[in-house]
């Protein structure tokens, strides 16, 4: 393995070693059994200096309402259920609830690095079935445990390329850049890359037959399905990409045997790159301030459910300017 960290500096994405099945692999580069992946790039020097971007104390929650993605975007996930408990009498002394029927991907969320396999039954960082079913590796509390926290640099697609939500856009590396660009932001070692491309607002502002008929098939935009974006991704620097939409990468993906691993993206940004990806997050508010005051970048602060063995966890994330 060429270069490895913590110590000197992580290779480019050509360097890397071939991963065997399409792509390279990140495995072994932070340690052969660790289950974190790139988020090992928030070191606490770069924690402090993000912090330091916040200038002005004003706070973006970045998490849809539980149930907000109603119905879900897969028959596969559920509607939270409430229930506020009380003790029955004249007046409410003390309450408790319960929720259940909560699928943690169903709405503004993370993916651990148990949710996809680089190739059947081979996790990041060469996990198993087994490892991932017993909660023994890359499952989402050994990023609880840690905190996620780093400088997040906004890509308001949406704003500067005006693509409608409901098609599936696919965007490109050069577009990218150019909103990049046009922004005048920089990426950064264990940054988070928020890309936001207005189809959580789409969606949700629909009424719900018109969401159910968006979802029959479903459509939606995100990252071209490429070896090349997924070069742009690592050679950024970016600990984690979080994306107002379905899947971060475009969709629907190609599943079949003849695309792997471009086919379906997170494949190689999560089963060989170990990457964070949020998906369906909030991004909207956070937006309309940076083309206001024309900052683009700002502290994001998340702290995923210490849940072991978990697959995936809301995001419970902020960002602060």
């Amino acid at each position: 393995m060429p270069g490895s960290p913590p110590d000197g500096p992580v290779p480019p994405y050509d360097q890397l070693p071939d991963a065997g099945s399409g792509g390279r692999t990140a495995w072994g580069l932070w340690g052969s059994d660790e289950s974190v992946g790139r988020l090992h790039l928030q070191t606490p020097q770069r924690v402090a200096a993000a912090a330091r971007l916040v200038r002005r104390g004003a706070v973006f929650a970045l998490d849809a309402a539980l149930g907000a993605v109603d119905p879900p975007l897969t028959s596969a996930r559920g509607v939270p259920r409430h229930r506020v408990l009380h003790e029955p009498g004249p007046g409410l002394v003390a309450t408790d609830d319960v929720w259940d029927n909560l699928y943690p991907q169903a709405g503004s969320q993370w993916d651990s690095l148990a949710h996809i396999a680089y190739r059947p039954g081979v996790f990041y960082n060469g996990a198993t079935d087994d490892d991932i079913l017993c909660g023994r590796r890359n499952t989402i509390d050994h990023w609880a445990r840690r905190g996620i926290a780093g400088r997040g640099v906004l890509l308001d697609l949406a704003r500067h390329l005006g693509h409608a939500p409901e098609d599936a856009t696919a965007y490109r590396v050069e577009q990218l850049e150019e909103v990049r660009r046009a922004e005048g932001v920089e990426y950064s070692e264990g940054c988070v890359i928020l890309l936001r491309t207005g189809f959580l607002g789409w969606y949700t502002g629909l009424g719900r037959p018109e969401r159910s008929r968006a979802r029959s098939p479903l459509r939606a935009p995100g990252v071209e399905h490429t070896e090349a974006m997924a070069r742009y991704l690592w050679d950024s620097g970016a600990a984690a990409v979080a994306a107002d939409t379905y899947a971060v990468e475009v969709w629907p993906p190609d599943f079949g045997d003849d695309a792997a691993p471009w086919g379906f993206l997170h494949r190689v940004l999560i089963g060989a790159l170990g990457f964070a990806l949020g998906e369906l997050w909030d991004l909207d508010a956070l937006a309309a301030d940076c083309a206001a005051d024309g900052v683009y970048d700002c502290f994001v602060t998340s702290a995923p459910l210490h849940a072991p063995g978990g697959i995936g966890s809301p995001a419970n994330a902020l960002a602060l300017k």
